[in-house]
């Protein structure tokens, strides 16, 4: 049986988007893969580690990862459960108009000088209602490239994507701590138990991923969880249910916390998304 299992949602002479999952049976590295034309990526459920020479990025809801065509890749599996990825390829005049400059490798050949970028909750959020919309079959062609493309804009804008910085010692801290988290999105760590996991003290920990991601170590937890809930919203009736599952403290702490977010109920997403 296949690893990979592909469903194209949609596929015009401007945007192509594919839903992507894979069992992730192998935790070890995989032999080396190689992309026919570069696209973005944006994970949804479950992790895993891409590896492209030294560099190695913990894939999970929060990252936008850059795909470059010829460029060779390896990926693990360091926990179980695989995962699944929203595939999003733009024609090549079109993303070179959008992406900027700065992000781009100079060349002829069109990639991407970085491996990822974090992306902000709107731009979670629109990969979700692309998502949803045309595996419901409720989005038009061109709305969905519309929704497609500004998902793209949004994901690269300098106001929102945000570029991994500090050393390489402490990015690979901060991709164990990742790991940590994702491995159980409904336990309520602590940060003493985190640290301890990769082997740092608090403070240092803590001081790190504030300068890695932008963000601190516990918002960053809520919006995996946060984004684990925008996949999963159309699989339960009872949201009070999917509340506690993924480790909040009720139902009210939940909706507040993705109203605050993403600007609207989990009711109203979930409306907009599957129930038009």
């Amino acid at each position: 049986m296949s690893e990979f299992t592909v469903h194209t949602l949609l596929k015009t002479p401007t945007v192509t988007v594919r839903d992507v999952y894979c069992r992730g049976e192998c935790k070890h590295r995989s032999a080396e893969e190689c992309a026919a034309a570069t696209h973005l990526v944006f994970p949804y459920r479950g992790v895993y580690v891409r590896h492209v020479g030294e560099q190695a990025s913990v894939a999970e809801a929060s990252q936008v990862l850059f795909f470059n065509a010829g460029e060779g890749y390896r990926v693990s599996h360091p926990i179980e459960g695989g995962d699944a990825s929203l595939s999003v390829s733009v024609a090549e005049p079109m993303l070179r108009e959008m992406a900027p400059k700065t992000l781009l490798r100079e060349g002829e050949e069109l990639s991407f000088r970085q491996p990822r970028l974090r992306i902000d909750p709107r731009a979670q959020s629109l990969a979700m209602l692309l998502r949803h919309s045309l595996r419901q079959g409720i989005a038009e062609p061109l709305e969905a490239e519309s929704l497609a493309l500004t998902l793209v804009q949004r994901a690269l804008g300098p106001r929102t994507a945000h570029a991994a910085g500090a050393s390489a010692g402490q990015q690979r801290l901060v991709e164990r701590a990742k790991l940590v988290l994702v491995s159980d999105l409904s336990r309520r760590w602590t940060l003493a138990e985190i640290a301890a996991e990769v082997g740092v003290s608090p403070v240092y920990l803590t001081q790190v991923f504030q300068r890695v991601e932008g963000l601190p170590l516990y918002r960053y937890q809520l919006r995996l969880r946060l984004a684990r809930a925008l996949d999963l919203l159309g699989e339960y009736e009872d949201l009070s249910a999917l509340s506690l599952d993924l480790g909040f403290s009720s139902h009210s702490h939940f909706s507040a916390a993705f109203q605050q977010t993403y600007g609207r109920s989990p009711s109203e997403f979930r409306q907009s998304a599957l129930r038009r």
